[in-house]
């Protein structure tokens, strides 16, 4: 159906919402599960990592996704896929080699879901112009990040009253607790697997097409040219390589401490930490924080289309540094006050969201424009992924070499380049801002 008959407002933000689902399921929830399945840390370390691999790899199949069907047929297929993965993955917590057979399942639910992020920006791209991209990009950041507060806040917390209901209490055995535990996980797997159904069928109905594939089916030959050719038009964009370097760059603070804060905000104060037990952290997370981060998103869209991408991305990218500053105070004071920490952490969901807004749209208006701007936006997310990934990697390694307080200060110089390149980026592209 075309944008003719439904309103974005009726779309974007569910499609989004099933974006990011399986996404945090496979990046965090996952890890909770088979740590409470017993599946020792190095192992879920290694494979729930693996596993996420189709992220950053989409680029490589996503122009195959440009020349056939729809991009709405793409998008309701890996949503059932996905939905089907779950319901699986439910089904072989049973068996008894079930961390390889869940593993597996994973994977297919990673590409599934990492191809549904291509079509559905594929969708957003071909049924919005540029004022309309900017004024519901608040809405996509907000939905897309309230599906991972639902998983990583709702969900696990959900498969914590369900153990306890199963028998998982304080002093039973630990024949029953495994139980408790395994039923748990299968319940909110089931629900995982239902709600990514219903929000196929949902949007059977609902979705635009989004277009139809640039061209008939071609041959194994002429579809792998085509590949190489739409990545070749990619590096032969003007101003790319520079637009590679900010993407990189504009994250680089944020790789280092994505996996680093969380670990911050539990450890003992003689540690260096704040000391804060899971339900705080989670209050803090699931209601201030989320509050924090819609209002953030959706404001930054609405700046975004009123005053243009050029004339706020500097702004933005201030505003998305912000958080560093916050916690590397937290790391040096060690504050015990709620109110204070709370604080940081509503500041630090506030500039995230208000600033992942301005790179998204930079890489949707200026990277991805062309004859192949699908195709084109998966490469630029991959690239995106990538320079998040490789600093995460060795971020724990820095912060045991340095600890807490130094390496929240190390993180302030990380953010230089950031602000570096954001002042001097040239535009390909004309901005289009609202006529007042």
């Amino acid at each position: 159906m075309s944008r003719k008959n439904h309103n974005p407002i009726s779309w974007v933000p569910t499609v989004y919402f099933a974006m990011g689902l399986p996404f945090v399921v496979l990046n965090m929830v996952s890890v909770l599960m088979f740590k409470g399945m017993g599946i020792g840390d190095a192992q879920i370390a290694l494979w729930t990592s693996l596993i996420m691999m189709p992220w950053t790899l989409k680029f490589l199949w996503s122009p195959f996704l440009e020349m056939f069907k729809t991009k709405k047929f793409f998008v309701v297929l890996t949503q059932m896929v996905t939905g089907a993965g779950f319901a699986l993955v439910a089904l072989a917590l049973q068996l008894p080699f079930f961390f390889a057979i869940c593993i597996a399942l994973l994977a297919v639910i990673a590409f599934s879901g990492a191809t549904h992020d291509v079509a559905t920006d594929g969708v957003y791209m071909s049924e919005l112009n540029k004022q309309d991209q900017a004024k519901y990009i608040g809405w996509q950041g907000a939905f897309y990040n309230i599906a991972k507060i639902v998983a990583s806040g709702g969900l696990v917390w959900l498969a914590g009253a369900l153990l306890v209901g199963f028998g998982g209490v304080e002093g039973a055995t630990e024949a029953v607790c495994h139980e408790a535990t395994r039923h748990a996980w299968m319940t909110v797997m089931l629900i995982l697997a239902a709600v990514m159904l219903l929000l196929g069928f949902y949007h059977m109905r609902m979705l635009p097409s989004g277009g139809a594939a640039a061209s008939g089916a071609k041959s194994a030959r002429e579809t792998w040219e085509q590949l190489v050719a739409v990545i070749k038009d990619f590096f032969l964009k003007k101003h790319i390589w520079y637009y590679i370097a900010f993407i990189i760059l504009y994250r680089l603070a944020e790789g280092f401490v994505m996996k680093i804060v969380p670990l911050f905000l539990k450890s003992e104060r003689s540690a260096g930490g704040l000391g804060l037990n899971e339900q705080q952290i989670g209050l803090y997370y699931g209601t201030y924080g989320a509050a924090a981060f819609v209002l953030g998103s959706l404001l930054a869209g609405y700046y975004i289309s009123h005053r243009g991408l050029r004339r706020t991305l500097f702004s933005l990218c201030c505003i998305f540094n912000l958080p560093f500053v916050a916690y590397t105070l937290l790391a040096m004071y060690q504050p015990e006050s709620g109110l204070l920490i709370g604080s940081a952490i509503v500041l630090e969901y506030f500039g995230y969201g208000f600033g992942f807004v301005g790179l998204t749209l930079f890489m949707m208006q200026q990277v991805a424009p062309g004859k192949h701007q699908m195709a084109h936006y998966a490469f630029a997310s991959g690239i995106m992924n990538l320079g998040v990934m490789l600093p995460g990697t060795i971020s724990g390694f820095v912060s045991d070499w340095l600890g807490y307080e130094a390496f929240f200060t190390f993180t302030l110089f990380a953010t230089i380049p950031a602000f570096l390149i954001t002042y001097f980026i040239p535009f390909t592209y004309a901005d289009e801002k609202k006529q007042q």
